[in-house]
């Protein structure tokens, strides 16, 4: 048997073993992946602007991703601390001297809300995972150093991870 013939025999086991990549959703993409983290581990590749879920040794979900803006993107390690459905937004104060005309909050499920259908704040930090109110957006550097997803994806991740979930950020 080939080694390319392995390799799909291989990739073929793995998703029947852990069943289809969110049929729900479309943008999320079952890849192989070189570097080893544990599954479970939820990497972002800054520069790729695409993040990862680790479903098994060296393969993941991939789904598109917005990230921060030049001088605004940070790279590191974290966990999920704590995950909202329709969170409200309240502008930090770096994003209200941006735009001073943003109100103190908006509520979750408007469609001003930043934040999308959901979100995953990571501990220490104040950033999260989350959708957003701006598709157009995602693949492309835009944020303040979140991650931004389709609604759809973020939908998909948020129910695939727990509170404590590894998060690693790379450029």
């Amino acid at each position: 048997m080939s080694a390319k013939m392995l390799s799909a025999a291989l990739l073929a086991a793995v998703v029947i073993a852990i069943g289809p990549a969110a049929p729900a959703q479309a943008r999320g993409d079952l890849v192989g992946m070189a570097e080893s983290y544990a599954p479970g581990t939820i990497v972002v590749k800054t520069g790729e602007r695409h993040l990862y879920f680790v479903v098994a040794p060296g393969t993941a979900i991939r789904y598109p991703v917005g990230v921060g803006r030049a001088g605004q993107q940070w790279a590191g390690t974290s966990v999920i601390e704590a995950k909202f459905v329709e969170p409200d937004w309240a502008p930090p104060p770096d994003i209200r001297r941006e735009n001073p005309k943003l109100p103190l909050l908006i509520p979750g499920g408007s469609p001003h809300n930043p934040m999308g259908v959901a979100a995953m704040t990571l501990a220490g930090l104040d950033y999260a995972i989350h959708g957003t109110n701006q598709p157009s957006s995602i693949g492309h550097f835009v944020s303040h150093g979140c991650i931004r997803m389709f609604n759809e994806d973020v939908s998909d991740l948020f129910g695939r991870v727990g509170v404590g979930t590894p998060v690693v950020v790379t450029r």
